[in-house]
């Protein structure tokens, strides 16, 4: 029985847990030390928090390496499914009264 806790973090949004899992589907491996909820986490606490990647590999129990591979994989994801900046231009601005 594991004692490690779950997180309750409402910040990890549930889309992007789907979106990490996915990727790891398509980077052909089922070897992670994390969960993709886990994974998810992490790298919205890193690009929120900013803490050190050895912060992180203590807090999450996990090494470096993997706390690196794992936000480097997250943000790819993030930025394939942002818009162009040709897209972001032609978005509407926020309404000002």
């Amino acid at each position: 029985m594991s004692t490690r806790r779950r997180s309750t973090c409402p910040v990890a949004p549930c889309g992007a847990s789907g979106r990490l899992a996915a990727r790891r589907g398509e980077i052909g491996t089922r070897w992670r030390r994390l969960t993709a909820n886990r994974q998810a986490l992490l790298a919205l606490a890193h690009l929120r928090c900013g803490d050190t990647y050895a912060q992180f590999a203590t807090g999450f129990g996990i090494g470096v390496a993997t706390v690196y591979r794992y936000i480097r994989e997250a943000v790819d994801v993030l930025a394939a499914l942002a818009p162009t900046l040709a897209e972001a231009m032609d978005m509407p601005g926020p309404r000002r009264s």
